[in-house]
């Protein structure tokens, strides 16, 4: 399980050095490879490819003349890249993704259970600064959740 959120910095060719608490479970499966993919919210998804396997099938499955689910498709298979970490435990994000997702040098790392979402620094701090001013209201789904 993926959690936490860390602080990173990309290098001057894109890398994203992973730490290393989260490498093995990230390399899991037989190819030991990850799947970089865009988020609608301007992210970047990491998954390990075991994990983004089952979802790509579902994406698969969208029907191609529904315009909305074709947009979701193009987005989200059509950014998918695997990827693999190199000897120092760093990933290439792709300067299409860099681009997508407004990544400079300071990005956010934020566990979602089974991968991760990837932001630049100012599209999180936007994300939590939405806590701050939405409603006390609990979203739906959520509202016998306690803490």
């Amino acid at each position: 399980m993926f959690q936490g959120a860390t602080a990173l910095n990309l290098d001057a060719k894109g890398r994203l050095a992973v730490p290393t608490r989260y490498r093995d479970a990230l390399q899991s499966g037989e190819t030991g490879k990850q799947v970089l993919t865009a988020h609608p919210h301007r992210c970047v998804l990491l998954y390990p490819e075991p994990a983004w396997e089952p979802i790509r099938v579902r994406i698969m499955g969208f029907s191609s003349f529904d315009a909305q689910t074709s947009l979701w498709k193009r987005l989200l298979v059509g950014f998918a890249e695997e990827v693999e970490l190199d000897a120092s435990g760093r990933l290439l994000i792709s300067p299409e993704l860099r681009k997508f997702a407004s990544f400079e040098k300071q990005v956010m790392m934020v566990g979602q259970g089974s991968h991760f979402e990837i932001w630049s620094q100012e599209a999180w701090e936007k994300q939590l600064d939405l806590l701050s001013t939405g409603s006390d209201k609990a979203p739906p789904g959520m509202e016998n959740f306690a803490l």
